[in-house]
């Protein structure tokens, strides 16, 4: 663990000045999530985060073949970065979404494979955090197709949504913790809802997840007590919790300072390494996005402008994302 125990993602508060590193250290994508979990419920933990990356693992490699994909949707091909020739797991296909006379999708695709991490990127009101709303089935497309696992998800009922939520799970900006029970309470939520482990179990696990995140001993705390950095943290817990296949972030660095960012990020990379999670996040920050991003779908007045690496992505001559890039490099003075 590189944050200092106590300290939440997001919230420098209570970590003195004088002890803020100038350059936070990277923690390597392959140091264990368990390594400074306390020794008691140790075992647990392990055992829990064993078992969702071979689930995670298995569910990558059943993903039936879709290899025409790239073709059907106008992009260059999907190039798969597993082992085994699979198709993607999650995939936009000529989506389309309005609101009234506002057009906020236009004839979008793009796709994730398992195991890796797209970032959404561009300026607000592009339909970044629509995209997600959508995988979730909050709101449905006005026409197009939108696959998770194989499977078409838009025209499902709200039951069948229900068990892909099961493996898609959302950190949501503010969190969205229920906010008449506990911090624990909230992170045991879906471990209960499934109704496999023993209540001591639940405890351990639940102890060992606000642990990894930098929120230890906060269980008996409520959500209002809570600052914004360490809800989001909390929220992240309880996405653990639900042992998903992918989980989307909307906008993790909002509202965060550099160096937490810089955290959050070694985190998110840890989790997809070791817990081959599929991810996408929605972010503005081209730097965070290049810290995660197996490739980056660029979204301009409804429309993607862009579908490829961040290497292609700078390395591009195209007025918009030029535009772009500069506008991420400035720095406002302290």
């Amino acid at each position: 663990m590189t944050w200092p125990k106590g300290v939440a993602l997001g919230d420098t508060r209570r970590m003195p000045q004088s002890d803020q590193p100038e350059v936070p250290k990277t923690a390597p994508a392959d140091e264990s999530l368990t390594a400074e979990v306390s020794a008691d419920v140790a075992p647990v933990v392990q055992a829990f985060m064993a078992r969702a990356a071979l689930a995670n693992e298995a569910e990558g490699e059943a993903v039936a073949d879709d290899s025409a994909f790239g073709a059907d949707a106008g992009l260059e091909g999907a190039s798969f970065s597993t082992a085994a020739l699979v198709g993607p797991y999650i995939s936009f296909e000529h989506v389309f979404k309005s609101f009234g006379d506002f057009v906020v999708l236009k004839d979008v695709s793009f796709y994730v494979n398992p195991g890796e991490t797209l970032c959404i990127l561009g300026r607000s009101g592009v339909g970044k955090s629509v995209s997600l709303q959508i995988l979730m089935g909050f709101l449905k497309p006005d026409s197009g197709a939108v696959l998770v696992a194989g499977q078409e998800i838009v025209g499902m009922t709200e039951r069948e949504m229900q068990e892909v939520r099961r493996k898609v799970t959302m950190v949501f900006q503010n969190g969205a913790l229920f906010d008449s029970i506990t911090v624990g309470e909230n992170v045991a939520f879906p471990l209960r809802e499934r109704g496999h482990m023993e209540e001591d179990q639940i405890q351990q696990v639940v102890k060992g997840l606000l642990e990894m995140v930098g929120v230890a001993g906060m269980e008996h705390m409520l959500p209002s007590d809570l600052s914004t950095g360490m809800k989001r943290s909390v929220a992240i817990a309880r996405a653990l919790a639900a042992q998903p296949a992918a989980v989307l972030y909307d906008e993790p660095t909002t509202m965060v300072d550099p160096l937490m960012a810089h955290l959050l990020g070694d985190l998110i990379q840890r989790l997809k390494v070791q817990l081959h999670l599929t991810s996408i996040v929605v972010t503005h920050d081209m730097r965070f996005a290049e810290k995660l991003a197996d490739r980056v779908v660029f979204l301009h007045e409804g429309t993607v402008h862009f579908f490829g690496t961040t290497g292609e992505l700078r390395a591009s001559e195209d007025p918009v994302l030029q535009e772009f890039l500069a506008l991420d490099e400035l720095v406002l003075p302290q």
